[in-house]
């Protein structure tokens, strides 16, 4: 008998439609002819507890620090045993397994370390699935290669997995137990990933808070031309006193050339028009849905995971949601017309834009090269009674369906014109913008755009009929709301300053995974470290005071730049794992050993922030762990975030 592990029931049943023949379930596993296929339930297994090493690790204390395992073991996740004992009696009559772990470092170590921890001896394929369309699923089964090759790749994920348990473990207790001694009764949970993202918020609060405004003076004329009228904007020369963007700081120059401007006469010094092509976007990844669906509709993160997992599991609407990819596989395009339609035909909406979309397009979207261990989220096909599904799960529907029906729409043209004049030996600027072809661009807006210039040709006279000076004022940063922070964890390469962590985080997609980082989010809002104020994500005082009391480095996205570099290195060259492992242990004495719980007292009597959750500040116990609280186990809980 072949057995065939895929990494959740999803991927099994989509394997088991593939196989010939008809298809017999058991508890735990489908069977088609000699070939059974099971599922793990994500990870069945995770990280054990310090105490499975020694029974004294179960009280929390410093002494016991670094917490180092000599030979590291698994334990299954509870809700998982029954998965667990079914691929363990399946194994005792299999001849052959095949791992059918989604193709990315964390599918291959989810179902390999099930392999080897049921002890299994024999051999091992390696089936890559990308894409759950039953053509090219039976495809990839003609293309079984030996696990053996992704050996390196198991390593790196392995070697992630136990560091971010050595970081998070240890560093929690030590904050814990020295925030204990500075009088601070509860956890204070520390993790390489977290603590970066608690710390971007910590920063951009403070930098609100510190910010002091300061006034500045734009001067605007309206011109008359040959062809109709204009708004331009003076454009001060660097002899006048200006800040680091140009903006003028003082108003009597402004004031002094207003008095001179009305009816004076000039000239169209320089024009720039160019012509522009803009393809539509691409199809969702679940972060980019998120951060648009919070700017749309105002919902979370979270919320908007769960929602597509609604879609997803409850009513088969739309593919796989916790997608990484914008691209689709170039075998979806011959059903992409019977797919949208059967998908749109209920909604008005949805109709109007199929009706629009011309199917004889093909958008850079379809690219099998692109697509990595998952596509892009898109409709299934399945027929979408919008009526039936709530008001946000039909919102979010739209989207999805929306930009994948934006593939079939032509570009949006535009001429974007750019006006320099010259009056009384001063410049003044004017842009505007013409709508060529709206393309796909009626499908994502329907404000109208700014004016477009009149016509213009250039060195042509012109004449100031009006003008005036506004005072303004320079504004702080804004807060983060769900969709910021996750676009900036997506993004967190600009939030460093070095060329080299910064190109390393752009390679490695940021901080966090597209499964995860809505869980980060509502990870530091459970444990009172941030806040909700309307749609703003504030710090809270303890949030503050955790970072004020943490080395810098820990709160910074630098870390997770090095550790890819190195898991990089031994996923793709297949390095020797113990340096890193090494070097990562030094890093974290090196951490532990700056506990303080002076830095601490002070860090929290000083921090600034939202009110959060009351927490006792009564002094800590003399032995035994902290006051039980679900962070407690936090480092061990989600590994893909830590």
């Amino acid at each position: 008998m072949r057995l065939i592990i895929a990494e959740k029931p999803s991927l099994a049943r989509a394997i088991a439609d593939a196989l010939p023949g008809s298809t017999r379930r058991e508890e735990g596993a489908l069977h088609a002819g000699d070939t059974v296929v099971t599922w793990c339930l994500g990870h069945l297994l995770e990280q054990a507890p310090p105490d499975a090493y020694d029974p004294a690790y179960k009280q929390w204390r410093l002494d016991h620090l670094p917490i180092l395992p000599e030979r590291w073991k698994l334990a299954p996740r509870p809700k998982a045993r029954g998965q667990l004992a079914a691929i363990r009696r399946l194994l005792k009559s299999a001849r052959e397994v095949v791992h059918a772990g989604d193709p990315d470092r964390e599918g291959q170590l989810l179902v390999q370390e099930v392999i080897e921890h049921l002890g299994w001896k024999g051999p091992v394929s390696r089936l890559l699935v990308s894409d759950l369309n039953r053509p090219a699923v039976a495809r990839a089964l003609t293309r079984l290669e030996d696990n053996s090759r992704y050996h390196a790749l198991y390593r790196a994920a392995e070697s992630r997995a136990r560091a971010d348990w050595l970081y998070g473990i240890n560093l929690t207790r030590a904050w814990t137990l020295t925030g204990r001694q500075a009088g601070h009764d509860g956890v204070l949970s520390v993790g390489r990933v977290q603590t970066p993202v608690l710390g971007l918020v910590v920063r951009r609060d403070a930098e609100i808070r510190d910010f002091v405004p300061y006034p500045f003076h734009v001067l605007w004329v309206d011109i008359a031309v040959s062809g109709g009228q204009l708004r331009a904007w003076w454009q001060p020369a660097e002899t006048q006193r200006l800040d680091e963007q140009g903006r003028l700081l003082e108003r009597p120059p402004a004031e002094a050339l207003a008095a001179r401007l009305p009816g004076a006469e000039g000239h169209l010094a320089s024009l720039d028009a160019r012509q522009k092509r803009q393809a539509a976007p691409l199809p969702y990844s679940l972060s980019a849905l998120q951060v648009d669906a919070a700017r749309r509709f105002g919902l979370s993160a979270k919320g908007v995971l769960d929602i597509c997992q609604r879609l997803y599991e409850r009513h088969k609407l739309i593919t796989y949601p916790r997608s990484d990819c914008r691209y689709l596989p170039e075998d979806h395009l011959a059903q992409a017309r019977r797919t949208l339609e059967s998908a749109c035909h209920s909604d008005a909406t949805l109709q109007q834009w199929f009706a629009g979309a011309d199917f004889t397009l093909r958008s850079k979207a379809w690219n099998d090269k692109k697509v990595g261990a998952h596509h892009a989220l898109s409709p299934t096909g399945k027929p979408a009674d919008l009526g039936r599904l709530e008001k946000a799960e039909a919102d979010v529907f739209r989207l999805i369906a929306r930009n994948v029906l934006a593939q079939f729409y032509p570009a949006l043209e535009t001429r974007e014109v750019k006006a320099e004049f010259v009056i009384l030996d001063e410049r003044f600027r004017a842009s505007g913008q013409v709508l060529l072809q709206p393309g796909w661009k009626p499908l994502f807006t329907t404000r109208d755009e700014a004016p477009p210039l009149p016509p213009l040709s250039e060195g042509e006279a012109c004449r100031v009929t009006d003008c005036a000076v506004e005072d303004r004022e320079t504004r702080p940063p804004e807060p983060f709301t769900d969709a910021s922070l996750i676009k900036a964890m997506m993004n967190i390469a600009r939030y460093v300053d070095d060329p080299a962590v910064r190109r390393t985080l752009r390679e490695h997609d940021g901080l966090g995974t597209e499964a995860t980082r809505a869980g980060i989010i509502e990870t530091l809002l459970e444990r009172g470290y941030l806040v909700r104020c309307n749609k703003a994500l504030r710090a809270t005082r303890l949030g503050s005071g955790l970072i004020a009391s943490l080395p810098e480095a820990a709160s910074r996205p630098e870390r997770t730049a090095l550790w890819e570099q190195r898991l990089g290195a031994i996923a793709e060259q297949d390095a020797d794992p113990a340096p890193f492992m090494t070097s990562l242990i030094a890093d974290l004495q090196a951490l532990l050993a700056s506990a303080d719980a002076a830095r601490l007292r002070s860090a929290m009597a000083e921090a600034r922030g939202e009110a959060g959750p009351t927490v006792s500040a009564s002094r800590g116990r003399s032995s035994g762990k902290p006051r039980r609280s679900r962070s407690r186990a936090a480092p061990t809980r989600k590994r893909r975030t830590s």
